[in-house]
């Protein structure tokens, strides 16, 4: 078995909190990370039709049926729920009541969020990380805050990494070793989350245009959102298509990177950027093999960018350091791929280049953005397919990306 990185603030939520809410996109690992973790709770889940029907019929008479201790798996399926139990923790409020797994982001659904304000605590759980699927402890993202950055890395050449991206983090598919096999887990995968969970969110019946989308997001990836073209592209309204991409981040399928900025500037584009969860699923959904990587390196950038950004976001969420995940990007089109501001407003800037060569341009955007920060500024870094750390200017240099997941 896989040893998450959430598992230890997972153990800590539930030793002094009385509603732990483990979310996160479907067939991440959160009910297997759950029941491991159960400690003798009953265990219950929604996606059987007969308990979804109490719950929903009457949430209390379902709390007395599964008395707590229990987890509930899928428990954004019942959102009358959260009413019963948050009149059962206020009547007692035991750490560790109520162990819940959800699908969809809560916090994106207001009467929801707010019933269990100040009684719950939400632990992510994204599909594997690298560290994860290597059995390591490292994290790439508390050692760039670091005073000294001496990152470890092991030799990946190009063909490797595409593998990487290829597999994606979902455990089923990122251990099958069959292209083919991970390719229909993938088709099914998304026809379920169309027809069963965005109705559930949404209460919608018919989303005909949500294949597209996704195929369009896939093919943008790391772009800065236009949802004005999308909806133009996708001819779905332009209202409406900013109700899908909601949709899309509240299942949990849509990621959205928003710019850093500080007082000082107003030159700096404010549009966010989007990623789609895992890099496995924009292969799939760009139709996109280890072939057409490796022979274009045009179409390499992107998905490589897309597969760091969610490196860092699960690292983001483990570690100490929790900084923002943010981007820059300039009216003149200065950019800075990443921006990781620390709590204490620290930055470090991070590119990412597909090639194994450093050129002067690669810098351009780091020492913008080293500028703009001033003592802030902790390091630049340029994450590329060579071999060796180099010094590229005062603090910044080029690291090897396989440092993502061995520092």
């Amino acid at each position: 078995m896989v040893e998450r990185h959430a598992k230890q603030p997972l153990v800590e939520a539930l030793s002094d909190t009385p509603v732990v809410l483990i979310h996160g996109p479907r067939q991440s690992g959160k009910s297997t990370l759950g029941q491991a973790l159960a400690d003798g709770r009953a265990y219950v889940t929604l996606d059987d039709p007969l308990a979804l029907a109490l719950a929903k019929r009457d949430p209390q008479a379902f709390l007395e049926a599964y008395p707590a201790p229990v987890m509930i798996d899928e428990v954004q399926r019942a959102p009358e729920l959260f009413l019963a139990i948050k009149l059962n923790v206020d009547r007692d409020r035991r750490p560790g009541k109520f162990l819940l797994t959800g699908s969809a982001n809560i916090l994106n659904l207001p009467k929801l969020a707010d019933s269990l304000a100040g009684r719950m605590e939400i632990v992510d759980l994204l599909p594997f990380s690298q560290s994860e699927l290597e059995g390591r402890e490292a994290n790439f993202v508390d050692a760039v805050f670091e005073e000294r950055f001496e990152p470890k890395f092991e030799p990946d050449d190009l063909k490797g990494l595409v593998d990487r991206i290829g597999r994606g983090g979902f455990p089923e598919p990122s251990l099958r070793s069959s292209p083919s096999r991970r390719e229909a887990w993938f088709a099914n995968y998304v026809r379920t989350l169309l027809e069963r969970d965005v109705k559930d969110v949404a209460n919608i019946d018919g989303l005909a245009q949500m294949p597209l989308l996704l195929r369009l997001l896939a093919a943008r990836a790391g772009s800065t959102v236009n949802a004005a073209g999308l909806a133009t592209e996708t001819g779905i309204p332009y209202t409406s298509l900013k109700r899908y991409l909601s949709l899309l981040e509240t299942i949990f399928l849509l990621r959205l990177v928003n710019t850093w900025s500080n007082d000082r500037s107003r030159i700096l584009t404010k549009a966010p950027k989007a990623y789609l969860v895992d890099s496995g699923l924009l292969c799939y959904l760009g139709n996109l093999n280890a072939k057409s990587l490796l022979e274009d390196p045009l179409r390499l950038k992107p998905v490589l960018e897309n597969f760091v950004a969610m490196e860092l976001a699960k690292q983001c969420a483990y570690g100490a350091a929790k900084p923002w995940l943010l981007h820059l990007r300039t009216i003149r089109h200065l950019s800075v791929d990443f921006v990781l501001e620390s709590r204490r407003g620290e930055v470090v800037g991070i590119q990412v280049k597909s090639g194994s060569t450093l050129h002067e341009a690669d810098v351009e955007g780091l020492r913008f953005l080293r500028d703009l920060a001033g003592d802030k500024f902790v390091r630049g870094i340029v994450l590329y397919t060579g071999s060796e750390m180099r010094p590229l200017d005062a603090r910044i240099s080029g690291v090897p990306l396989g440092a993502l997941w061995a520092s």
